[in-house]
């Protein structure tokens, strides 16, 4: 299961990636926003981290205008690597070799079909487990 939040920059992308992940069989625990009134990200960015934490999720997805501010909320909480991606390379190698359990992106900034790209290809890649990338994770653990 994937925990999805935003805020009122990214619901409409929020509702599309989860139709999107859906049509995959793949469910998602969405915690909001449910309106297009202004709320405050970190908020959600906090519900979707401890879903993850908990681990009731495998992994998490973060959205609001740029990605940027949930991606500073959502690094914020120990146990948290969220990324922020623009393109699925990017989300690829987040997995492979940071071992990201939060994706975040920008409902301004990208569109919705590379959205679900990028949303696939982070969900599908896996943790590559080499010994210098768990080093590296336990540095800035």
């Amino acid at each position: 299961m994937i925990a999805i939040g935003c805020d009122h920059g990214g619901i409409e992308l929020k509702e599309q990636i989860i139709e999107h992940l859906k049509k995959r069989g793949i469910e998602c625990s969405d915690v909001g926003c449910y309106s297009k009134e202004s709320c405050d990200y970190p908020v959600y960015a906090h519900k979707v981290a401890d879903l993850v934490l908990s681990g009731e999720c495998e992994l998490g997805i973060l959205i609001c205008g740029t990605g940027i501010g949930m991606s500073m909320a959502a690094n914020k909480i120990k146990g948290i690597r969220a990324a922020l991606c623009g393109d699925c390379f990017s989300a690829e190698k987040t997995r492979e070799h940071n071992n990201a359990n939060v994706l975040c992106l920008g409902a301004r900034v990208i569109g919705p079909e590379l959205a679900f790209r990028i949303a696939d290809t982070f969900i599908d890649a896996k943790f590559s487990g080499d010994e210098r990338h768990v080093r590296r994770i336990d540095m800035f653990e």
